[in-house]
């Protein structure tokens, strides 16, 4: 297998994983009566959510089910998307929170779910995670995860739902490329992502300073 072909395969295995987790949560939503979560049990999903994602990721790249035996490149490759996925998201989730606070003029937020520490924290251990599966392969193969491998297969299948599912695999590809590049930016400027967000700001802050009536679109 390529690495397209593994990159489009990983694509289609997030964008499922994705649909059964939302599943899942839905079902803790109504069983929990609409109760809002804390910060804390945001993260604690969150970090349940990444773990069983990058077990499952790491189940697609050995031989078998049945075998410990690892596909090296494979393996390598998983670890850099899920590297590149995950600082996606942070990025994504932080760009966000400053642009909340720049529509908002920096009044705090109502519904602060981004914690930048707890959201480091959550990707490494996720990522820690999958390199303790690389030395222990057998660790991965736990009943939730074997679940989450053989449901994905099964949809993944599917003629009509396996479709919809591959066709976002492709953007996932897509999309794969620029969050790269974005990621790249965003580990060399230290993750200082919201600076020019933070310059407009300023900018717009000064600009009301003198026309009390400034509309921002």
């Amino acid at each position: 297998m390529n690495l397209l072909d593994f990159i489009f395969r990983l694509g289609v295995v997030f964008a499922i994983y994705g649909f059964l987790w939302g599943i899942f949560d839905i079902g803790i939503k109504l069983i929990a009566s609409g109760r809002k979560r804390s910060i804390s049990e945001v993260y604690l999903f969150k970090a349940v959510k990444y773990f069983f994602l990058v077990d499952v990721t790491f189940l697609f790249c050995l031989e078998s089910l049945n075998s410990e035996m690892i596909i090296l490149n494979q393996v390598i490759f998983a670890g850099i998307i899920l590297l590149t996925y995950f600082i996606g998201k942070l990025q994504q989730n932080q760009n966000k929170r400053m642009l909340f606070n720049f529509a908002t003029n920096g009044l705090p937020m109502q519904d602060n779910t981004f914690h930048l520490k707890k959201e480091i924290a959550v990707i490494t251990i996720a990522l820690s995670a999958f390199v303790l599966f690389w030395f222990y392969p057998y660790i991965a193969s736990n009943p939730i995860s074997i679940w989450f491998h053989e449901s994905i297969i099964n949809i993944e299948d599917t003629p009509i739902f396996g479709f919809i599912f591959k066709v976002i695999g492709f953007f996932f590809l897509l999309n794969l490329i620029f969050k790269m590049l974005g990621a790249i930016t965003f580990i060399l400027n230290g993750g200082k992502i919201g600076n020019r967000v933070n310059s407009n700001r300023r900018n717009e802050q000064e600009d009301n300073h003198f026309d009390d009536y400034t509309e921002i679109n």
